[in-house]
């Protein structure tokens, strides 16, 4: 088993997985009301942890399906007990193993491109799975342009790809993606960082 699985089914069951909903709630939150669904669509989470995502995102009237996908197995386990609709689907799998004919409307994926393999093999990928028009929306804390996080790696003993905002936003660009990016701030938060720099969301459109 890989370092990433072993270290978030081990998330799943110590208290973690709640940990990084509350983490990453309120930017995360505060970026989803921005996006507007003016049709009725469907949603895939890259790394979905819990589903707690998923679970809001399941909520809206438009919603046709929603998809979490996580590569560890007691995340999925835990996102399937707490399942509060049928249009929520869990499936253990990784975004690079992940054999899907279908599209989406929407991609989301928060703090968990950067331990892929391949970002940029990921990215081609995501950029298939969409359909025409269709958005990607990728969000993390971990990029060289927020001081305070550039360490998470060594702390956590963990492979994870480390890039500049204008890197990232690179990768988009070549992948074939309209792009641009957003840093989502908490004025309220008591870290430092989440005040002054936040959470940067890339986004990418396949035209």
């Amino acid at each position: 088993m890989d370092q990433i699985r072993k270290t978030f089914d081990e998330w799943a069951q110590n208290g973690r997985a709640e940990l990084m909903e509350k983490e990453h709630g309120k930017n995360v939150l505060k970026f989803l009301k921005r996006i507007s669904f003016g049709k009725s669509f469907t949603f895939l989470d890259i790394g979905c942890g819990n589903g707690w995502v998923i679970r809001k995102i399941s909520q809206n009237k438009k919603c046709k399906k929603a998809v979490g996908i996580d590569k560890s197995k007691k995340m999925i386990l835990q996102a399937k007990k707490d399942k509060k609709n049928s249009k929520e689907v869990y499936i253990h799998t990784d975004i690079e193993s992940w054999n899907y004919s279908g599209k989406f409307d929407f991609i989301f994926s928060m703090e968990s491109l950067y331990y892929t393999k391949s970002i940029k093999g990921s990215l081609k990928k995501i950029f298939k799975l969409l359909k025409p028009g269709g958005w990607f929306f990728c969000g993390t804390d971990f990029y060289t342009d927020n001081k305070a996080t550039i360490k998470w790696s060594e702390m956590m003993n963990m492979q994870m790809h480390l890039h500049s905002k204008k890197e990232w936003k690179e990768f988009f660009v070549k992948t074939g993606f309209e792009t641009k990016t957003t840093q989502v701030k908490d004025l309220q938060s008591k870290k430092k960082w989440k005040r002054e720099v936040g959470t940067l969301f890339i986004i990418g459109r396949r035209p």
